[in-house]
């Protein structure tokens, strides 16, 4: 995968996919994942846009710098990118954590989006305890003491019964992921609260949320709905992965919006 260097010399891992005239779509990866959380959207998407893919700062291909992160850094990776491939305006779908990087993209440089889709996310993520007991397991423990008990959260028992090969290709992208920048993304999630700017996105935005999802519950789209004037909701019957998990009505409800 191409890299490029960003302003504090991260190295950012990213892939494009599509006509290289069609309008662009960048889509940013969960917590604990790779662009590789995208592959069922694949074909779908690429068909009618230039997909950009990128491994979040800490995760997949890309550098792991020593943190703490910031969801403002978060974002700026993705402006950084997409300034070096020569685009100024494009669509954002984003999972989870990158959701709330959607969310800040959304607030500090609409002018910039098309549209913007936030799938599975929340404008906070309190309390900061949790986030920080989560930190120091890994920072002493690696991926493996965690990933059993995301697994978990990120998909319904009978999704993990009934297609235990896509639910190992996500375990192994969570056992991949760096610690150090595991670590530094949860800091920028457990420091986050974008609730009170969210009446600050004005682009047309699509929220998803799974009826299953114990990481970022229904109440979570319902709070960013709420409070992004004019954004349409869907909510799937999945838990967090909702783009693996319900991946036809994912695709559907994104191609929909998009186009």
């Amino acid at each position: 995968m191409p890299l490029i260097t960003l302003d504090d010399g991260c190295n950012l891992s990213y892939r494009i996919d599509g006509p290289a005239d069609a309008p662009p779509l960048v889509l940013s990866n969960s917590l604990g994942t790779a662009m590789a959380m995208w592959e069922p959207q694949m074909a779908a998407l690429a068909q009618h846009y230039r997909v950009i893919r990128y491994d979040s700062r800490g995760h997949g291909a890309s550098d792991a710098p020593a943190g703490p992160y910031t969801m403002e850094r978060l974002g700026q990776d993705v402006l950084g990118l997409l300034d070096e491939l020569d685009i100024y305006r494009f669509r954002f779908c984003g999972l989870s954590k990158g959701g709330m990087v959607g969310q800040w993209l959304g607030i500090n440089a609409g002018q910039r989006l098309d549209c913007l889709v936030l799938a599975n996310t929340a404008a906070y993520m309190g309390p900061a305890e949790s986030w920080q007991g989560r930190m120091d397991l890994v920072a002493a423990q690696g991926m493996a003491a965690v990933t059993e008990a995301v697994i978990q959260r990120w998909f319904t028992p009978g999704f993990v019964a009934a297609q235990p090969d896509a639910v190992d290709r996500v375990r192994r992208l969570l056992l991949a992921t760096k610690p150090q920048g595991y670590v530094g993304c949860c800091a920028a999630i457990r420091d986050m609260d974008q609730r009170p700017q969210l009446p600050a996105i004005a682009v047309p935005t699509l929220v998803i949320g799974g009826t299953q999802d114990p990481a970022t519950p229904p109440e979570k789209a319902q709070e960013l709905h709420a409070n992004i004037k004019g954004s349409r909701l869907t909510l799937l019957d999945a838990a967090h992965l909702s783009n693996v998990e319900q991946a036809d009505a994912f695709t559907a409800a994104l191609t929909d919006f998009l186009a």
